[in-house]
């Protein structure tokens, strides 16, 4: 599986043992994400990140910033993307259960780097439930 991984400078350590755990198990990590804590544009690390998964050049984000919200707002300006923002692992099993995410948007200060983990591995260990939650998921896209 490819995931790509973007992240500013709120994340870099967050990004770094989120690629370890990722590589340990055998995904394939696309990272462009800064390695400085040095003050960057959440833009220029998220965009890229939607694009992949916008083309399928890889099967799931993840995005990192300080409150996550920037990012995500990025991520979602992309066609095809479903980027959710997740804070604890439970919503990390909804936002792909229920809305069938494709990127994972991640508040490096209001969570710990284990936690971040934990809702890495949620994530992308979760599936898309489908059903009633697929005619919710297909009005999201404006046409």
């Amino acid at each position: 599986m490819k995931i790509s991984i973007g992240n500013d400078h709120a994340g870099p350590e967050y990004k770094m043992a989120i690629v370890k755990m990722l590589k340990s198990k055998g995904y394939e990590v696309t990272n462009y994400g800064t390695d400085s804590e040095a003050s960057v544009d959440y833009p220029d690390f998220g965009h890229p990140v939607a694009l992949d998964v916008a083309e399928g050049k890889a099967d799931y984000g993840i995005v990192i910033c300080g409150s996550g919200n920037g990012i995500a707002m990025t991520a979602n300006k992309h066609p095809k993307v479903r980027a959710g923002l997740c804070w604890i692992k439970e919503i990390a099993y909804l936002t792909r259960s229920h809305n069938d995410a494709n990127v994972l948007c991640i508040p490096a200060r209001y969570t710990s780097v284990q936690q971040a983990i934990e809702i890495v591995d949620t994530f992308l260990n979760t599936e898309f439930e489908g059903g009633r939650h697929q005619n919710r998921v297909d009005k999201i896209s404006c046409k």
